[in-house]
């Protein structure tokens, strides 16, 4: 963690200063900003972060409700998540108060005797090495806290503005082609209308409105798909039980009773159950809409038998119907369009695709989707990318939602269905050995490591993967532990990438001394020092060296037979207003840990360069002596500096 960069100060050294925009802004709803984001859910507060991380940008998030979400709603946090949430400063409270999932169990029919369940196995929830982080319970209001902190730390000051809807929505580039959308926003009261309204002027709308989402409406867009057949009831307790592994994850499938998701929640008491309502048992229930606490205890009851749960208070309860449904784009651009029109109206998060909660996937991929985002808006907004860049939200985040569809629709399918010993009706009925395997298998895809971006102008094709394996080009950047070369201070590799809009270029040098004129890596780090070199190109004047560009060397020398004194410049950049060195650009293997070069199969006679986007995705692995190569994959993303 770095600060003081510009000039020590007394108090909380991550709360930022207000930049000196922030001064100049009016109260209340402003007239004209950079980005509207219309819903304080999972999706909007992530963007609302990642944009508060540029403070000469205006940025404005609404919500109709009166204030914050307080409780329930989603819960589960994957490993994939708290690794995006490490780049915004906020992994090491999440994982402090998060419950840990560390195993799932399975129950099923007793063969025995059908009417009784039994454990038939458990298993790791998260294979061992698929991340450096856990996966977590923490419930979706907490989640909401911590980014609305961030902000509030931010030199941005951004705080999200309640009691506004988003009424309508305009786009017209010709009357207004720096702010062409307008929005008209109405004041609530207690959910309702005042009468009171105010405009506003954008030059881009994202709608992380949910899945009645007014921005979705307003673009012409709708939800598709299939149609809500399962009904599952939703509790947060506090109960006293005799079921053995009430403080693990249990999916219980019964032989005639309906199914069990059991989720314990962080605070060591607290447990989510998630209970399947069977459309024939429980129909009177349904069909009244007179489900009720109590009757949702009953039917964990009749599931769990011969164990009995006692529930003594009830945080947070509901209901929901299970259904898969995706939009065809993301953005107000039709699919003939995209050549000849920029998007101006995004979508993220429910607002265009929904699914069943079993996966654990919906708030994951929606702060996935607004991460994407938020980044491509940030380089564009700040005339450091083309704006051609923002065609690739959608093309990546619907492939990547029409994947989780998919997988949600089988999931959910295998979940409800009866053990198959006790199906009524040959073949619909699913065995319990084969659900733990698919769940066991599916692992990747849960903890959200498993997200791979087809190539584009910000993803290369893999011509070059054979120097890193470890690094699949397309999927997220696996971080490894590392010794920082300065300090000597154990790290993780990956954590050194902050949500700051910057690449990442991780120099995995070839096995030659750091100083040897003959090294590949010294000689392409004289050439990214040069006048030629991409971080010169795209850099704007003024700027810190590493703010579009950050570069970082990784060596395969232990950290005491590398010296900092003969380190090239490239690695020890000047910054700020002093011009201070920063000596947190070069690492070693960390010998009590592995070796990264071997645990990431990377080519130890040849290294190479790891080119990592904003979001922490491999945009390439390219050859040390490929120069030309990177400076022209980046061009093709990037501006050229003023």
């Amino acid at each position: 963690m770095q600060f003081y960069l510009n000039g020590y100060r007394p108090g909380d050294p991550l709360v930022e200063p207000p930049h000196p925009a922030v001064a100049d802004r009016p109260e209340g709803v402003p007239d004209e900003v950079d980005v509207l984001i219309v819903g304080c859910g999972p999706a909007g507060l992530v963007l609302a972060a990642q944009l508060a991380a540029f403070p000469d940008l205006t940025t404005l998030v609404i919500d109709r409700r009166d204030g914050p979400l307080e409780i329930g709603q989603a819960d589960g946090v994957a490993c994939r998540t708290v690794e995006m949430f490490e780049a915004f400063g906020l992994a090491d409270q999440l994982v402090a108060e998060g419950y840990w999932v560390n195993e799932v169990s399975f129950w099923r029919p007793d063969p025995e005797a059908p009417a009784r369940i039994i454990r038939t196995g458990r298993i790791d929830d998260v294979e061992e090495g698929l991340s450096e982080f856990p996966h977590v319970i923490v419930n979706q209001a907490r989640m909401l806290a911590y980014l609305r902190d961030a902000m509030a730390r931010s030199a941005s000051k951004l705080a999200p503005a309640y009691a506004l809807h988003a009424s309508g929505l305009t786009v017209d580039g010709e009357r207004d082609p720096e702010h062409p959308v307008t929005v008209t926003l109405q004041h609530l009261a207690d959910g309702q209308e005042t009468g009171r309204t105010s405009t506003v002027r954008a030059k881009y709308v994202v709608g992380c409105d949910g899945s009645r989402s007014s921005i979705r409406t307003a673009i012409g867009r709708e939800l598709v798909g299939d149609p809500m057949t399962q009904t599952w009831g939703v509790m947060d307790v506090l109960a006293v039980t005799d079921f053995p592994d009430i403080r693990l994850k249990s999916a219980i499938l019964s032989a005639n009773q309906g199914n069990l998701l059991i989720i314990p929640r962080e605070g060591g008491y607290l447990v989510r159950l998630y209970i399947e309502l069977d459309q024939v048992s429980d129909r009177e229930m349904l069909d009244g809409r007179s489900v009720t606490p109590e009757k949702l205890t009953a039917v964990a009851n009749r599931v769990l038998h011969p164990y009995r749960i006692d529930v003594k208070d009830v945080g947070w309860w509901s209901v929901y119907e299970i259904g898969q449904r995706l939009c065809d784009g993301f953005d107000d651009v039709p699919a003939e369009e995209v050549g000849g029109r920029l998007p101006r109206v995004f979508i993220a998060g429910d607002a265009c695709h929904t699914h069943s909660a079993k996966a654990g996937q919906g708030m994951n991929v929606s702060m996935a989707d607004a991460w994407n985002l938020g980044w491509k808006l940030a380089s564009v907004l700040r005339g450091t990318a083309r704006p051609e860049l923002l065609h690739t939200y959608s093309a990546e985040r619907r492939a990547i939602a029409q994947e989780l569809i998919d997988f949600d629709r089988e999931f959910a399918a295998m979940f409800s269905a009866p053990p198959k010993d006790a199906a009524d009706v040959e073949g619909k009925g699913v065995d319990p050995a084969e659900f733990q395997r698919y769940f066991a298998a599916q692992g990747r895809f849960t903890a959200g490591v498993a997200t791979r971006y087809a190539p584009s102008m910000i993803t290369a094709e893999p011509s070059s993967q054979h120097l890193a394996t470890g690094f699949p080009v397309g999927m997220r950047f696996h971080s490894a532990p590392a010794i920082r070369l300065a300090d000597a201070k154990p790290v993780q590799l990956g954590h050194a990438a902050r949500a700051d809009g910057a690449w990442r270029l991780y120099v995995f040098a070839d096995p030659a001394e750091p100083s040897s004129p003959d090294s590949p890596t010294r000689a392409l780090c004289d050439f990214l020092a040069s006048a030629r070199s991409p971080v010169a190109r795209h850099t704007p004047s003024g700027a810190d060296p590493d703010s579009v560009v950050d570069v970082r060397a990784i060596f395969q020398q232990g950290h005491r037979d590398v010296a900092v004194d003969q380190l090239p410049s490239a690695l020890l950049p000047r910054k700020g207003r002093f011009g201070l060195v920063d000596h947190e650009k070069a690492f070693c293997p960390d010998p009590r840990a592995g070796d990264l070069f071997d645990d990431r199969g990377i080519d130890r006679a040849a290294g190479c360069m790891v080119l990592v986007r904003p979001d922490q995705y491999v945009a390439a692995v390219l050859p040390l002596d490929a120069h030309e190569e990177l400076a022209d994959f980046l061009a093709g993303v990037l501006l050229d500096a003023d």
